[in-house]
């Protein structure tokens, strides 16, 4: 399930709920059930380049290698992933998240 995804290339387990519920400070259990619809609003919530930085950032991926897959310099790097945990703080994302 799951197996080709954004988040497996950089993932060995479908662990992206553990980090939704801690980025969009939710409990766990309050998150939707099924892997397969709680992936599919992550991909709609999230531009292609966000969805790639969140897999690579919670894959403890080197800042180094982030800034070379990106074109990023530390500044936008740094943006960059204010922007993302931003938004996955904003009520309209997070409580697409929820049951």
């Amino acid at each position: 399930m799951l197996d080709n995804t954004m988040w497996r290339k950089y993932h060995k387990e479908n662990n992206f709920r553990k980090y939704i519920a801690e980025f969009c400070v939710i409990n766990e259990m309050d998150l939707i059930v099924e892997d397969k619809e709680l992936y599919g609003i992550l991909k709609a919530k999230l531009t292609k380049k966000e969805l790639k930085l969140f897999a690579m950032d919670t894959a403890n991926t080197l800042d180094k290698d982030l800034k070379v897959e990106f074109s990023y310099n530390d500044e936008e790097l740094k943006k960059a992933k204010f922007k993302l945990y931003k938004k996955l703080k904003q009520d309209k994302t997070r409580l697409e998240f929820r049951v």
